[in-house]
Parts: C-alpha cells; sequence; structure tokens
C-alpha cells in the first residue's frame, strides 16, 4: 500500500510529515520548513530524528508529497546531516546608516556654502 499521498509543493508541507531516505529507511519527521514563501525560496528542513535536530538543504530534499518527504541520500548518509544553527540577524540598514560623515564631507560642504554665497545661491 503506497500512504505518501499526493505530490505537493513546500509551501503547504505541515509538521509531523514522514521522512524517508531514498532507500525508503525512515529517517524522522519534519519539524520546520525553513522558506521565504513571499519570495518563493525553499531553503531546507529542520527534521526531528532519533539522533536529534537535522538541517536538511532545499536541494537535498527529493520528492514531497502529503504524507512523505523523501530526501536525495539514504538514512545512513542523513545521520551526518547538521544540526541547525541559528539564523544571522537581519539589519536593516539606510543610507545614513552606511555613509560616514568624514573630514572630506565638512570641508566640500563648507566650500559649497561659501560658493553658494559668493555665486547669491543662498
Amino acid at each position: 500500500m503506497d500512504d505518501r499521498g499526493e505530490p505537493i509543493a513546500y509551501m503547504v508541507l505541515v509538521e509531523g510529515t514522514r521522512v524517508e531516505g531514498r532507500d525508503g529507511a525512515e529517517i524522522g519527521s519534519v519539524k520546520r520548513v525553513l522558506a521565504d514563501v513571499g519570495a518563493d525560496i525553499f531553503d531546507g528542513l529542520i527534521l526531528d530524528t532519533s539522533d536529534g535536530d537535522r538541517f536538511v538543504d532545499a536541494a537535498q530534499v527529493g520528492d514531497i508529497y502529503t504524507r512523505l518527504v523523501v530526501l536525495e541520500m539514504t538514512a545512513d548518509e542523513a545521520r551526518r546531516l547538521p544540526e541547525p544553527t541559528a539564523s544571522p540577524a537581519a539589519v536593516d540598514l539606510t543610507a545614513d546608516d552606511i555613509t560616514e560623515d568624514t573630514g572630506g564631507d565638512r570641508v566640500r560642504d563648507a566650500a559649497r556654502r561659501v560658493w553658494d554665497r559668493i555665486s547669491g545661491n543662498y
């Protein structure tokens, strides 16, 4: 009996879905889907395994079904998957954050003010 379900996109994959290797051996279950759905970017999965949480990159995810995810590796290879790490902090920068007011800027601005007064552009 094939209980995979229908093929689906990562966007509707649910936590707890069974995960197997390409050899048919059970690896664990989906703990979290890592994606930016707005930008349609699938980064990978966090798996709940008997060895603890593991990260599998999107390129290593094979077929996704409603009740099963098949990885592009065997269960033995999956044991060597890395533990997930914290995402790097996101930083929102403005132009003022990345440009610095240097001494040259102050001299240029002062010269511009002097020129504007001399030329009548004030």
